[in-house]
Formats: structure tokens, sequence, C-alpha cells
């Protein structure tokens, strides 16, 4: 019987380290390969807002800094929500511009455009 020698041992690494050491394509520039919250807006998310009509609020983005992707809206019954995205939504969403927020499922609806935001 043969003995088996592997030169190079196995490198087992856990979901937390790998998670760790990854970092989402939008902080290089490029599209996000991410679902966290505040940026690529999954497909699950998208649905279950949309199949919840009655949670959208109405609001108007009282600031929007394009450059961190931090917005400020105030909905019509007066409550303030701090939000981000790294997806462009500030730009798409300047100070005073009307929008539509899912605040259980996160999502800014910006006209027909939609945004995963993470809310603070």
């Amino acid at each position: 019987m043969k003995e088996t020698t592997v030169s190079t041992p196995l490198n087992r690494l856990s979901p937390l380290s790998v998670r760790e050491r990854s970092a989402c394509m939008c902080r290089h520039g490029f599209a996000c390969s991410s679902f966290e919250a505040g940026h690529a807006l999954h497909l699950i998310q998208a649905r279950i807002a949309s199949a919840t009509p009655t949670e959208w609020a109405d609001a108007i983005v009282e600031h929007s800094d394009a450059a961190t992707g931090e917005l400020t809206v105030r909905t019509l019954d007066g409550a303030t929500h701090a939000l981000w995205n790294g997806g462009g939504a500030a730009l798409e969403a300047p100070a005073g511009t009307p929008i539509a927020l899912h605040v259980r499922y996160g999502v800014l609806a910006v006209g027909r455009t939609q945004f995963n935001v993470a809310l603070s």
C-alpha cells in the first residue's frame, strides 16, 4: 500500500473569515457584488416589497450626499429616516425629490428605479 504525500496542506477557511476578507466591487467603482443592506437590490427583496404595497411611505429627500451615498428623507407623516446606498441613490434623488420608502424591507423608490438602502 502506497502512502500519498501531499505537499500543500489543505487550508480550511471558516465562512466568517471569508466574509471579512471579501470586499464589495462597488468600493472599486464596479457593479455591486453584495446584497447586504445598502448594496445591490435582490430580486426577492424587490418582490416582497412590491407584494406589501400598504407599507410604502411617501417621502421627500431633505439631504442627499452623492459622495458618501447618504440620504435623509422625511415621510409625509413627519418621520425622518437616515439612509445609505452605495449604488447611486443619492445621485438619482437630490434634495427635494419625492420618493417612496419601504422601511420594513429597506427599499427606496425614485420614480420606477428601486434601490436597496441601509436604514440607521
